[in-house]
């Protein structure tokens, strides 16, 4: 978001509120007392022992109002109000700043209250996930909890009709670009293809966006997804600050609301955990999402922009604070890359039970261009779905009779087809035994006109039942007997790249990688 210096704001209440965030200074909230103070430009933060005080700034920006003391005390409930179902835990109350009759400032006092704050409970601040993927590898299990925590806000929230969704998006790409127009050191020229671009994106995808509304995408969602806005606490990932002052901002397509946390992945180079949330998230948001994939690099574009905007309006704020300044350029530098994504592709991964095609296909998915990665689609979860069970719950004998696996093939195909025509790349699990699956997948990739690589997996019987095995929870209903039965199969002329995956799946991963760069389909 755009924001200004003060505007239009109440010369007496900005002094008062002076002499209360001057108090806060000297309380145990602030760093006369052993606490500590945020200031941003909408808000100053006061961090103490155990609790949090957050007090709005009396400012009128373009897009917010806190310049009265009432409209403070509505800002406070708002964010109490939309962020107690993502983070009950850290959301306590609202709370008066007093002065009583000789005019002394008292937090929860019985005077006059003269200041509102959110409190909140503390957190460990080297816990917000910015500050995690700066220094660690966000892991897998982590990023199914976040796209799990998304998935469950937008659940939640409320649906709208989108009409001032679609008016706010060409508003944002001109306050972006009017900024970037002033930034000294910012090519002239990037600015003014991004800004291109992003207006030409978004007046192309006026229809999907509108479809989208119509299909129930557009809801009254977090708003504010960065990294920096999701604290894990007790291990598990928690939405807090929530956009309250507006909620036609925060009223937005759902990919949109995703889109900021998967660019802020990227940006801290965390592509995997980038793309397994991107997965995650698409597995369970209902098959309908997987059509409005073609939004994705106008949405992660926007979003890279936004955060580029508010740090080098940071950078100014600060005197010129080069690194902030060099954090910008790189959210500045993402916005273009992302704009304009490079052509998707089909990656198909075969072979026999065991051989590791899904631990492989996670670990490819999310070095394959465009961002965030390719969609993975997996014959065992599709076999699951055609039935109407659980992907842990074991199918008869029945669902895999050669009528059956010939369907599962089929949608494989044309679901791979759906998302390359989306702009996705994609990338298919399953077995692929027979040579007329294995030549028909990749005519479906030509069909596309979209490149194609196969890649086939093998590993000695021994090692492949020892990781069936192994497995707990997963979708496959490959049994030691399935395994040892196919041992016997005529498979034919295997004309993809051939991967030893007897070794670790770190090792397949580094062959994997190599014969696509080989063939040139990464």
């Amino acid at each position: 978001m755009t924001a200004l210096p003060p505007a239009d704001t109440d010369a007496a209440g900005t002094d008062l509120q002076k002499q209360v965030l001057d108090f806060l200074d000297g309380s145990s909230f602030g760093p006369g007392g052993g606490g500590k103070r945020i200031d941003t430009h909408a808000s100053v933060v006061f961090l103490g022992a155990d609790r949090v005080l957050k007090i709005k700034r009396a400012v009128r920006l373009p897009f917010l109002d806190y310049s009265t003391l009432e409209k403070r005390r509505h800002a406070c409930e708002e964010e109490l109000k939309v962020n107690a179902g993502n983070a009950p835990e850290l959301y306590r109350r609202v709370v008066a700043i007093t002065r009583n009759s000789d005019g002394i400032f008292e937090i929860d006092g019985a005077g006059t209250p003269v200041e509102w704050a959110v409190e909140m409970t503390r957190f460990d601040d080297s816990e917000a996930l910015d500050r995690v993927a700066a220094s660690n590898t966000v892991d897998p299990p982590l990023a199914t909890a976040v796209a799990d925590a998304i998935l469950r806000s937008h659940d939640r929230a409320s649906q709208a009709d989108g009409e001032s969704w679609f008016a706010s998006i060409p508003p944002i790409i001109e306050r972006n670009t009017a900024k970037f127009r002033t930034v000294r050191g910012l090519d002239a020229a990037a600015v003014d293809q991004l800004d291109a671009a992003s207006r030409a994106a978004a007046t192309t995808l006026q229809p999907l966006l509108r479809q989208r509304a119509g299909q129930g995408f557009v809801r009254r969602c977090h708003g504010d997804l960065h990294l920096a806005n999701i604290a894990l606490v007790d291990g598990r990932p928690l939405l807090f600050d929530a956009i309250e002052f507006d909620p036609v901002i925060a009223t937005t397509d759902v990919l949109y609301d995703l889109a900021f946390t998967l660019m802020d992945l990227i940006h801290f180079n965390q592509a995997a955990a980038a793309n397994a949330v991107f997965n995650r998230y698409l597995a369970g948001a209902g098959d309908e999402c997987l059509d409005g994939l073609r939004l994705l690099p106008l949405f992660l574009s926007v979003r890279a922009a936004i955060r580029a905007h508010v740090l080098f309006m940071k950078s100014e704020q600060a005197g010129g604070n080069d690194a902030v300044w060099q954090e910008a350029k790189r959210y500045f530098d993402l916005a273009g890359r992302l704009i304009a994504p490079g052509t998707p592709r089909l990656v198909a991964i075969g072979g026999l039970s065991g051989t590791g095609k899904s631990v492989l296909a996670r670990g490819l998915a999310g070095l394959i261009e465009p961002p965030p990665g390719a969609v993975i689609i997996r014959s065992d979860v599709v076999r699951k779905h055609l039935f109407g069970a659980d992907e842990t719950t074991a199918l008869p004998e029945s669902a895999y009779q050669p009528d059956v696996t010939e369907r599962v093939y089929g949608m494989l195909a044309s679901t791979a087809q759906r998302v390359l025509a989306q702009g996705c790349s994609v990338v298919l699990d399953a077995a692929y035994l027979q040579e007329s699956e294995r030549t028909e997948i990749a005519q479906s990739a030509a069909s596309c006109g979209k490149p194609f690589a196969g890649l086939f997996l093998t590993a000695d019987l021994a090692t492949r039942l020892a990781r069936i095995e192994r497995r707990r929870g997963d979708a496959s209903d490959a049994t030691a007997d399935v395994a040892m039965t196919q041992e016997t199969f005529a498979i034919g002329a295997v004309n993809w790249h051939i991967i030893d995956a007897s070794g670790t799946p770190e090792q397949t991963l580094r062959s994997a990688s190599a014969s696509l760069l080989a063939g040139q389909s990464m």
